[in-house]
């Protein structure tokens, strides 16, 4: 199945080529876990900060169940220092 992924800031570089600044359309395995879809895209866990599924926050003990449906939206940001 197709989801779309969006990465910002320093995770950026890590978008397979596309049109869209930061964001794609990738595919994944029916039933995979939001975990499982940040380990595919070669994020390591310390960098997947804020994730958000359809605009909804995930937190790091339901990363292991979310799944998805065909077409959701997976936003992830790392920690970022700010002022």
């Amino acid at each position: 199945m197709n989801i779309h992924l969006e990465l910002y800031a320093s995770l950026m570089e890590l978008l397979p080529p596309g049109k869209s600044r930061h964001r794609r359309e990738i595919e994944i395995a029916d039933g995979a876990t939001v975990n499982e879809v940040i380990s595919q895209v070669g994020i390591p866990d310390e960098q997947a900060h804020i994730v958000l599924v359809n605009g909804h926050f995930v937190c790091g003990s339901d990363r292991d169940t979310r799944t998805f449906e065909a077409g959701d939206v997976l936003a992830i940001w790392p920690p970022v220092a700010g002022g």
